[in-house]
């Protein structure tokens, strides 16, 4: 059995809909790109084990074997089921940019909030990112029933308010330091 908790994000993708690996790192990328990262280095290998374990299944196969469709099997939903009971660790954060912070008191404060004015920015461009994916969302996607509507809108509430309140505390911070 893997241990790794890619297993889950292409269960999960799987559980919605029989995919490629390049449509799993295209869901990925576009929602779960807030949250979790997938990358091809990744996918194909825990498809591999997770095809020799028996959670998932080839449903389609092109000749040349360049398009392979994945599905998920009754042991792959159970082991979805199963994660999905047990308790979430905290992962650990790495911020390089907060590492760089704590240890800026040396530097020039120009550059301090520099550094901090485009952290800032970047999270600017995310609440944009959360808000169109919000107004497609909204606008209706046939694929997505009501149900996971009130799950995906859930994560990009999160998203838009995490990032709301860096911008904030940039500001305050850029504040400070200015003083």
């Amino acid at each position: 059995m893997l241990n790794n908790k890619s297993m889950y994000a292409i269960l999960g993708i799987l559980s919605l809909s029989p995919s490629t690996g390049y449509d799993i790192k295209k869901y990925s990328d576009k929602v779960l790109s807030g949250f979790w990262n997938e990358n091809f280095g990744h996918i194909y290998p825990t498809l591999k084990k997770m095809l020799e374990d028996g959670m998932i299944e080839i449903v389609y196969k092109e000749k040349n074997e360049k398009k392979i469709r994945y599905g998920i099997t009754p042991k792959g939903k159970r082991e979805l089921e199963a994660w999905f009971l047990e308790e979430t660790m905290q992962q650990p954060i790495r911020s390089e940019f907060m590492l760089k912070l704590l240890f800026s008191s040396s530097q020039p404060r120009e550059n301090v909030i520099r550094m901090l004015e485009n952290y800032k920015e970047r999270h600017e461009e995310n609440i944009e990112k959360y808000l169109r994916m919000q107004e497609d969302l909204k606008q209706g996607i046939q694929e997505i029933s009501k149900e996971r509507f009130l799950f995906i809108n859930a994560i990009l509430r999160k998203g838009i308010i995490s990032n709301e309140a860096v911008i904030h505390w940039c500001d305050e911070t850029i504040e400070e330091l200015q003083h």
